[in-house]
């Protein structure tokens, strides 16, 4: 008499250069992160899992703390799972950890603040690092970069800087903090935005519109807290190449 195994939850923390695949979520186009992962969890362990990620990053996007929750009944190892899974998924992407999850957990619920980084460089970057950011080519004032930032600490309607199709969830978010630093083992800046939660593309037209705002005289400090207060996502600020931005870490309550 076979004895009935009962799925258990999981949670995972993966690392994943974004370039070749098409952002997070399962889409009919095998090369998506999720899938990648679930088609090969079912290589493995002959069984399909449903996966559910913290963040839906969009395609070419990067992370180095993306956590994800699965259920399974297979009665594996911690530890030689995660060896088994890691060894048959591409070199792109990789599991950090493996662990049981936490009675009533869910990756998308209870998030005290999520990390981004977005890098751009100043100087034509190597190409051991050019597909980790924006290679902007005009002279950025770093000093008004930060005061950029500053105009999105804060809670404000980020309409503007979306994607423009977020209005049925609501556009209202809190950025807790943002501000930029040199990485110098990159030779490269880093935008660093922090916050519970964001809207598709925000960071990326938050550090297109700072950028671009930094590097011209003529863009000032007001014409940017307008577009801010104007909630049009209908302007002329760049989106930033998705190449620049990485999922650094989410830290839960």
């Amino acid at each position: 008499m076979s004895t009935l195994l009962i799925p258990k939850p999981y949670t995972i923390i993966i690392a994943y250069d974004g370039t070749e695949y098409l952002g997070w979520q399962e889409q009919t186009d095998p090369r998506t992160i999720a899938g990648t992962l679930k088609r090969t969890f079912k290589h493995v362990f002959k069984r399909d899992i449903s996966l559910v990620g913290a963040s839906r990053t969009d395609a070419g996007v990067h992370a180095q703390g993306q956590v994800a929750r699965f259920w399974s009944d297979v009665p594996f190892d911690l530890n030689i799972c995660k060896e088994a899974w890691n060894n048959k998924l591409p070199q792109d992407i990789v599991i950090r950890s493996l662990e049981h999850s936490p009675e009533g957990f869910h990756p998308q619920h209870n998030v005290q603040e999520k990390t981004y980084f977005y890098h751009f460089f100043l100087e034509r970057p190597t190409p051991f690092v050019q597909r980790y950011g924006w290679y902007y080519a005009y002279p950025v004032n770093l000093e008004k970069l930060q005061e950029c930032l500053n105009i999105f600490v804060g809670t404000h309607d980020f309409r503007s800087f979306c994607s423009g199709d977020d209005s049925h969830n609501g556009t209202v978010r809190t950025i807790t903090a943002a501000y930029v630093e040199f990485v110098p083992n990159m030779n490269a800046y880093r935008i660093v935005i922090k916050g519970p939660s964001f809207l598709r593309y925000m960071i990326r037209r938050i550090a297109g519109g700072c950028i671009e705002t930094a590097s011209r005289p003529f863009l000032t400090l007001d014409q940017l807290r307008a577009t801010l207060e104007r909630t049009d996502p209908h302007h002329l600020l760049p989106n930033a190449p998705a190449k620049g931005l990485t999922l650094h870490e989410i830290v839960y309550l």
